[in-house]
């Protein structure tokens, strides 16, 4: 892609931009927290679409690429300046081809000695592969991944943000975490070779649910974020989340409903997705829900139109879909403060 050569000339411009952060208003999500709780902070979409294009800026996020090591840095500098204590858990995982990769799992806490805890998560790599794009020449290209990875992230950065401004109760934890390696499983020419293994994707979500940050480490439930940034989503109880921690998923669904969010949360219960959610469930021990964007009537079947394509761009999001998403959130944790 020739994006390359364009961040090269404006890398220095573009990560001053991003050390900014404007504060317009989103009216959709802020009216309708408003209406359930005065107290709980309004949520920023404009703010959260902002960190999604500073992400984009530095071009995909592939593993071993330029992009993804100043990304890193970026992200770890941003979290340093809202959390109180960031980890960068390095790590080094084999691939789906038998290769091994170097891997950064970007750890910020927010009241670490709590010991009632929520984890918010995302994965913050892009696909490699532009493997389901409509053109075939471009199955070999990387893609920006902005709904696929950007989205959640930068709606946990704007989460992250007014978790400084406006300081929880010292007896609530928050934990955010932006997984690496989640999205370089197989490309789909060599899937069936692997149909039977299901350990190539989420690989920093493995490692880190067998090595957490802190010994002994253990949340009361958690939250992953994935393409959470399309317009007209539809987040339905992915079957995993619902499988796994049904309480967890029917508490925030309940939520989305306070709110007026149910024409884009459903109740109906979607396809299995092997996601980040699945190691934190199954190795981990903490009951974690999956919201993610499904569209059965997809050209896929089962994501967005853009999924593992190249239009997976900053063009494919969707603010108030970010403010929605980010106003739930918000709103869950606010909720966490009040329960004993």
């Amino acid at each position: 892609m020739t994006r390359r050569v364009l961040f090269i000339i404006l890398s220095i411009g573009l990560l001053a931009a991003c050390e900014s952060n404007n504060n317009k208003e989103n009216d959709k999500p802020k009216n309708a927290q408003n209406t359930i709780n005065q107290a709980v902070p309004d949520f920023n979409a404009d703010s959260a679409f902002h960190f999604v294009a500073c992400q984009t800026d530095f071009g995909p996020r592939v593993p071993g690429s330029d992009a993804h090591d100043k990304c890193a840095l970026w992200l770890e500098k941003r979290l340093s300046s809202y959390a109180d204590t960031v980890v960068v858990q390095t790590f080094r995982a084999r691939l789906y081809d038998k290769n091994a990769m170097n891997g950064k799992n970007i750890i910020a806490s927010f009241h670490s000695d709590a010991s009632k805890r929520i984890v918010l998560c995302a994965h913050w790599d892009s696909r490699p592969f532009a493997d389901h794009d409509a053109d075939e020449s471009n199955w070999g290209h990387p893609i920006d991944g902005a709904n696929d990875g950007a989205s959640g992230v930068g709606v946990l950065l704007e989460t992250a943000r007014i978790l400084k401004q406006h300081p929880l109760n010292e007896k609530l934890g928050i934990d955010i975490i932006l997984f690496d390696l989640e999205d370089y499983g197989p490309p789909q020419s060599q899937a069936m070779n692997y149909y039977d293994e299901n350990n190539y994707w989420a690989l920093g979500s493995q490692y880190w649910s067998s090595n957490p940050h802190k010994a002994g480490y253990h949340a009361n439930f958690g939250i992953l974020l994935d393409m959470v940034g399309g317009s007209n989503p539809n987040f339905m109880k992915e079957y995993y989340s619902q499988s796994y921690a049904s309480w967890v998923s029917n508490k925030v669904w309940r939520k989305a409903y306070e709110l007026g969010f149910q024409s884009y949360f459903s109740n109906e219960l979607g396809n299995p997705i092997s996601d980040d959610h699945i190691p934190m469930n199954t190795i981990a021990g903490i009951p974690t829900i999956d919201i993610i964007d499904l569209q059965p009537n997809s050209v896929n079947n089962s994501f967005p139109n853009e999924w593992h394509t190249l239009n997976d761009n900053i063009g494919a999001i969707d603010k108030q879909t970010l403010g929605m998403v980010g106003t739930l959130i918000i709103n869950v944790i606010m909720d966490e403060t009040k329960e004993k």
